[in-house]
């Protein structure tokens, strides 16, 4: 193994790496550090290319010890497509479209939560609880029952239906909360000590991170080891934003890279935007959103533990936290479909929004490389985009 220790976000403390953790003692994400010389020493990025097509292609700096640790349906390495259509219509000559929908279970936090359930199991955890808007409830409910772990997912009541019988499916033990995925992460952190559950929440263990920074490893993969220049990305809790942040920044260590970074772009929904808001009043921290409401429910996260992380990130990179409306959200979703072949969930339609708001600011010129991501399947919210 690879991983050496775990480190506060925060604050820099270390922590060991062979234990299960979840927040640091002051209450910050930890992120897994590598012996990254000794991997660069080891593995060219040349080498990859005859590796399976999956994010475990980057095994190295991903937390495992053995290949057999590994827990997977076979996510990751997501198709880039140049979106030269959407392109041409948008007003742009280098735009992709990374489509985080054909991973397992639909969405890209299957990347997370095959990292976290390999890592947990194989530190010794028998039962898994995850507050959850949609997605990372039935990834969770996937990959616990792939490796026969216990899965406890707690979702607000008025989640889209598919998600919920996704979750039955795979046989989790599901509880609907009154309430916003705020609300399921506080039944769970008061319930997991006296139920025996690890907590899989969004930042509050150390590897869901490790799985969404594979989508940076990828990016710079497919586009010949040269990274775009802006990445536009839906943000809720921020771990792919994070996760590729930290990615940008192992390549380079490693070599795979040079020291240029993408400009990154935070889209919320107007309805629940608690990062713009600390972005644009200048705050390290972002206040809880209070009433959150969107459309995109994968959006409708009131309050982000890797606030400080996602902040941190878009100011390195010079980039830009934004907000669109539900009715740009669902009228964007359909022209991206129009335009892509592709059926993207709200969220990838919040993206394209974001990039002809930015387009009217002159915040991106037309010749620049834009990478745009669809992080989920549009199938799984037909309620939502019917309304």
């Amino acid at each position: 193994m690879y991983l050496t220790h775990l480190e506060c976000g925060l604050e820099g403390t270390h922590y060991r790496a062979d234990q299960l953790h979840n927040l640091s003692e002051v209450g910050a994400p930890l992120l897994a550090r590598y012996d990254l010389e000794r991997v660069s020493k080891l593995l060219h990025r040349d080498e990859l290319r005859n590796r399976m097509p999956t994010m475990w292609r980057y095994r190295e700096i991903m937390p495992i010890g053995q290949e057999d640790e590994i827990v997977s349906l076979g996510e990751g390495w997501t198709p880039l497509h140049r979106a030269d259509r959407l392109g041409a219509w948008s007003g742009f000559s280098n735009l992709y479209l990374k489509d985080e929908s054909v991973n397992p279970t639909g969405s890209f936090k299957a990347r997370g939560l095959s990292a976290a359930v390999t890592a947990a199991r194989a530190r010794g955890a028998k039962s898994l609880a995850i507050p959850t808007a949609g997605n990372a409830g039935g990834a969770l409910a996937a990959y616990a029952t792939v490796c026969g772990l216990q899965a406890h997912v707690f979702m607000p009541l008025d989640t889209p239906e598919a998600f919920v019988i996704e979750c039955q499916s795979f046989g989790a033990n599901l509880e609907l909360v009154d309430g916003l995925i705020s609300d399921c992460g506080k039944i769970v952190s008061q319930r997991k000590q006296n139920e025996g559950w690890f907590d899989v929440s969004t930042l509050k263990e150390p590897y869901r991170i490790e799985g969404k920074k594979t989508m940076g490893y990828e990016i710079a993969e497919q586009l010949g080891w040269k990274l775009p220049d802006v990445i536009i990305y839906p943000t809720g809790g921020g771990t792919g934003l994070i996760g590729m942040w930290k990615a940008f920044e192992e390549m380079e260590q490693l070599g795979w890279i040079d020291d240029r970074r993408p400009r990154m772009v935070s889209v919320q929904a107007a309805g629940c935007a608690p990062i713009v808001r600390a972005f644009d009043e200048g705050k390290e921290r972002a206040e809880m959103w209070s009433g959150a409401y969107t459309i995109a429910s994968g959006l409708r996260v009131p309050a982000a533990v890797g606030d400080f992380l996602i902040l941190r990130a878009l100011r390195e990179s010079s980039g830009i936290a934004l907000a669109v409306s539900d009715e740009d959200i669902v009228n964007r979703s359909r022209d991206l479909a129009t335009y892509t072949g592709i059926f993207p969930a709200p969220e990838g339609g919040a993206v394209l929004a974001a990039l002809l708001e930015l387009k009217a600011r002159d915040w991106i010129r037309s010749d620049e490389s834009v990478v745009l991501f669809n992080t989920g399947s549009g199938y799984k919210y037909l309620e939502a985009l019917r309304s």
